[in-house]
């Protein structure tokens, strides 16, 4: 059980000690990884920034969802997707949330293009792993930009979908695995909806310090 995000930030980042001061960059899945990963690029005085990432949520069902988009096109798509949509319907989604992801470009990253991925080691980071999808397409972007090392940070996640993204990436790291997992906030004693305001009032904290770039 971790207190809050700040906590499993903390908690984390011991974890990650051997890439302290190591020219790491740490993306952030918003808005609900970005407290957690403050604290991870904090502790190991990595350069911070946001991956959009967008989960394509199933019309009938928003907490559920048929794969994700990232914000360079990248998509993971649940196999056989199309037989509970039309083409059609995914398009739209697909379209709403490409939408909101330069949305968030605007307001959270302030227009700011992604900083350079080619040839470093970059660490992703959530607040955890329900079904995945949205970290797939956040892998597949850093693979499209030729990271050198990808490496998955998250405090909580399923043991099936700790296999699965383990196929993906060159590490993964997991506190938590529960063995009846519900929903990431399980883990969580205080949880609530991360607002646009407190993404911003975070990562104002690291600009501050001249960190955060």
């Amino acid at each position: 059980m971790f207190i809050d995000r700040k906590d499993a930030g903390v908690k984390l980042a011991k974890t990650l000690d051997r890439y302290k001061d190591r020219d790491i960059l740490v993306l952030a899945i918003p808005r609900g990884g970005v407290e957690v990963a403050y604290e991870v690029a904090k502790y190991l005085n990595a350069e911070l920034s946001l991956l959009i990432s967008r989960k394509l949520p199933i019309p009938y069902n928003p907490e559920a969802g048929f794969g994700a988009i990232a914000e360079d096109g990248s998509i993971y798509i649940v196999p056989n997707a199309n037989s509970w949509l039309s083409k059609e319907e995914i398009e739209k989604i697909k379209k709403d949330q490409i939408d909101e992801i330069k949305r968030r470009i605007n307001i959270l990253r302030q227009g700011k293009p992604l900083p350079e991925i080619k040839g470093r080691t970059v660490i992703i980071i959530d607040d955890g792993l329900a079904m995945g999808s949205t970290m797939r397409a956040a892998i597949e972007l850093c693979k499209n930009k030729k990271a050198r090392r990808i490496i998955v940070a998250v405090p909580v996640a399923s043991g099936d979908v700790k296999d699965e993204i383990s196929k993906l990436v060159d590490e993964i790291i997991i506190l938590e695995m529960p063995v009846f997992f519900n929903a990431v906030a399980q883990v969580y004693l205080n949880w609530h909806d991360v607002t646009d305001n407190e993404v911003i009032e975070i990562l104002n904290r690291l600009k501050n310090k001249n960190t955060y770039k």
